[in-house]
């Protein structure tokens, strides 16, 4: 069988040799049928990779042999190494999608990991801000120089989008419908999707490509909205550094991270009535589940008030 070739510039698997194939065509599937980002391949393949080399270890001389019990064993083995419950659930669903493949293929007659449990994953509550932070946060650019109302555009576009960070560095104008008040966004599996914007974020963004953009632009400038001084895309390391420098400025003590906006968003939209599936559909998630969190959110919020001020949850 010839070896599929690595799919985009993708690095070819280095697996041992009767394992190697079947991965580097998975790779190609994902990228080709499936659209996944290249992030997501790297990960999926080095996951495959670490799991081969156990396997053969194991006895197993290639995928199309490899059974249920040595599968398990490597789950377990990652434990033992220390992998945290949320890396050996992450290298689970690899291999699970990869034993799909490799039915759906005729590649193996059965899927070796259906009977397969991984740890128990605790579920976390996103880090939100509350309305009163978001309102000190996006009031703290202030001025009209170039950068300034470059900052007070990103951080408006932020909370009323609900973009993922990749998603706003790498947003082009041709994305923004300022008179409509919409942008059209590709993110995870290249779907699209349309999100309303506010406008207060336009009027932000209107005064930015007005007034400040200009000013950010090189010869070699591209159509990406948020520039940084070269004239190039702010990268999600700028776009860290920037949400935290104006954390600092309006006095938020805690540590505010860029994705902090994006589950504000869906919490006060969840708060103030939105529809579950709306705000499903503006974040991009693949399933409802995803999106389910935030229903926590609240009541985790009044619970916590509650065990803090009630007077009879007080130590005497």
């Amino acid at each position: 069988m010839k070896r599929p070739q690595p799919s985009r510039g993708a690095p070819a698997s280095v697996a041992p040799a009767a394992f190697a194939t079947d991965i580097d065509a998975f790779i190609a599937f994902l990228d080709l049928e499936r659209g996944l980002s290249p992030h997501t391949r790297e990960n999926y393949q080095r996951d495959l990779d670490q799991a081969s080399a156990f396997l053969e270890r194991g006895g197993a001389k290639g995928w199309r042999e490899a059974t249920a019990a040595q599968a398990g064993a490597w789950i377990q083995s990652l434990g033992r190494g220390k992998f945290a419950a949320a890396s050996q659930a992450r290298k689970l669903t690899a291999l699970r999608v990869f034993a799909r493949f490799l039915v759906s293929e005729n590649l193996r007659p059965d899927d070796f990991t259906a009977m397969l449990s991984g740890p128990k994953l605790a579920r976390r509550l996103p880090g939100t801000l509350t309305a009163g932070e978001v309102a000190r946060l996006l009031a703290a650019p202030t001025g009209g120089d170039p950068r300034s109302l470059r900052d007070r555009a990103m951080l408006e576009l932020f909370y009323s989008s609900g973009l993922r960070v990749s998603e706003l560095a790498g947003l082009s104008l041709q994305q923004v419908d300022l008179e409509n008040g919409f942008l059209r966004v590709f993110g995870k599996g290249s779907k699209e999707r349309v999100i309303p914007v506010g406008r207060r974020a336009v009027d932000a963004i209107s005064a930015y490509v007005a007034s400040g953009r200009p000013h950010l632009v090189k010869p070699r400038t591209g159509s990406q909205l948020f520039l940084n001084n070269r004239g190039a895309a702010l990268s999600r390391v700028m776009l860290w550094m920037i949400v935290r420098k104006y954390a600092r400025r309006a006095g938020l003590a805690r540590k505010v991270k860029p994705h902090a906006l994006r589950h504000s968003f869906a919490t006060h939209l969840l708060s103030g009535g939105a529809d579950l599936r709306a705000i499903q559909d503006m974040l991009g998630h693949a399933s409802i589940s995803t999106t389910q969190i935030y229903t926590a959110v609240e009541p985790q919020r009044l619970l916590n008030q509650h065990a803090r001020f009630h007077p009879r949850n007080k130590e005497k």
